[in-house]
């Protein structure tokens, strides 16, 4: 039996990936297109374990949420991408590095033993929620496509009820919206939602555009706080004309019952809530025995390889992407880099060049960031960007915000799908049209049979 950390290599490599987002499947990719010949010969297993068989790219949610692009092409499916790489959908359990040994806990069955060589950590971020009394009942996340086809169709049962409602205080919480986060996901989320809701009305005569309240509740003294503070403003400006509400400095402090109340005293009733306020690592790390920072990422060396106790390499294990903790010079020292989805994926192949250098014997990179270039969508054909020390706005910036994004999409296939989509919007209108029945699909038929709901 090989000792821990000991690759023999006249036997078979086995690299594990934890994890398939974009830092997951990218360095798979790398890795399968490197290492082809050997996959095909056995002398290397790659195997990726994810909960679902697919990577959601995150930042189009807020299209699928405004009906842009259509939900499947906003998914990138595991299994097609990765041909030569054993896929197995279920959830990691624990893992003992110190004996190279992790548990897959599959959806049905019991716990299965994965023995590795080579470990790469990329299970991404969950929500980070806080004790807010009411928000487990009536919040909506935004981190899945099938939280942003659902707000969609939230969002659009709320204006019927509010068109077929004769009690005027269920109509004002109806037609009040509520996101609390004011970073890339909550700005494109209300922006887009706002801009289709708006377009909804035209099949609502009973409702006009300013009896919709949008409410923006942001901790900090900015929204978009990465972005350069002219474009933050700039969109700070644009979301107030267009009669968002945005509260600066502000924090949900209770939402029971469907009463919001604010941490400035403000109250009011609403029917939608939606929590946009940041993430954090995957719980699955605290079932590990590698080092984790005060936020719960694992500890990296800028090479991406997960550091020790005593900030050397730990030898078989590596990590990208949101739960890693990768450190990068900035203007005020050294920090790790923020949870993004371009970080993820130059990471993802950053991380694979250096796990093969290393089977090689030959110097590893550290990790330097290209200069990011900040953009966000404000709806349909309006956003905020950032080019080369330039600023720009409106639907210049949209056509850069929409072609930046689909560049760094993971997959070929999906980039011409969503292309297509988007052909298709300029083309046709939008079709305001909620599918919540399919949220339920067995509904009509319980009804029919007498049955009680579930």
């Amino acid at each position: 039996m090989r000792e821990p950390g000991h690759i023999d290599r006249g036997c078979t490599i086995r690299i594990l990936i934890v994890g398939g987002g974009c830092a997951g499947l990218t360095t798979a990719q790398r890795l399968q297109r490197e290492l082809r010949d050997d996959l095909r010969s056995g002398r290397t297993e790659l195997t990726l374990v994810e909960a679902a068989p697919y990577l959601t790219y995150r930042p189009l949610l807020a299209e699928v949420a405004a009906g842009s692009i259509d939900p499947r092409h906003v998914v990138v499916p595991l299994r097609p991408e990765l041909p030569h790489c054993r896929v197995l959908t279920g959830r990691i359990a624990r893992i003992d590095h110190a004996r190279r040994l992790a548990w897959l806990a599959p959806q049905d069955g019991i716990t299965v033993e994965l023995p590795y060589d080579e470990l790469v950590l990329a299970v991404g971020s969950v929500s980070r929620t806080a004790p807010v009394p009411g928000l487990a009942e009536h919040g909506l996340g935004f981190e899945t496509v099938g939280e942003a086809v659902a707000l969609r169709n939230h969002v659009l049962d709320q204006l019927d009820l509010a068109c077929s409602t004769r009690d005027p205080e269920l109509r004002d919480a109806a037609l009040t919206f509520v996101f609390v986060g004011g970073g890339y996901g909550g700005v494109g989320a209300i922006a887009e939602l706002e801009d289709m809701a708006r377009h909804a009305l035209r099949g609502y005569p009973g409702i006009q555009p300013e009896d919709l309240r949008w409410v923006l509740v942001e901790a900090g003294d900015a929204i978009l706080a990465e972005a350069e503070p002219e474009l933050a403003l700039h969109a700070l400006v644009e979301l107030r004309e267009r009669n968002v509400d945005v509260r600066l400095g502000s924090t949900l402090e209770s939402a029971r019952d469907g009463l919001m109340v604010l941490s400035d005293g403000t109250k009011f009733a609403a029917r939608t809530l939606v929590w946009t306020a940041g993430v954090r690592p995957a719980p699955v790390l605290g079932a590990t025995d590698l080092p984790l920072d005060r936020e719960g990422r694992v500890r990296c060396l800028p090479t991406l390889q997960v550091a020790d106790r005593h900030g050397t390499p730990l030898p078989g294990a590596w990590a990208a992407g949101d739960c890693a903790a990768v450190p990068v010079a900035a203007a005020t020292g050294t920090a790790p880099c923020p949870p993004n989805a371009q970080h993820a994926l130059a990471q993802g192949e950053l991380l694979a060049a250096n796990l093969l250098a290393a089977r090689a014997g030959t110097p590893l990179r550290p990790y330097r960031p290209a200069r990011t270039y900040a953009s966000a969508s404000l709806g349909l054909r309006s956003a905020v960007a950032q080019r080369r020390g330039r600023s720009l706005t409106g639907r210049r910036a949209w056509l850069l915000h929409r072609a930046r994004t689909l560049r760094r999409l993971p997959s070929g296939d999906r980039r011409v799908r969503v292309l297509a989509d988007w052909v298709l919007g300029g083309l046709f209108a939008r079709e305001p049209v909620s599918l919540a029945s399919v949220e339920d699909p067995r509904a009509e038929f319980r009804a029919a049979a007498g049955t009680p709901d579930e």
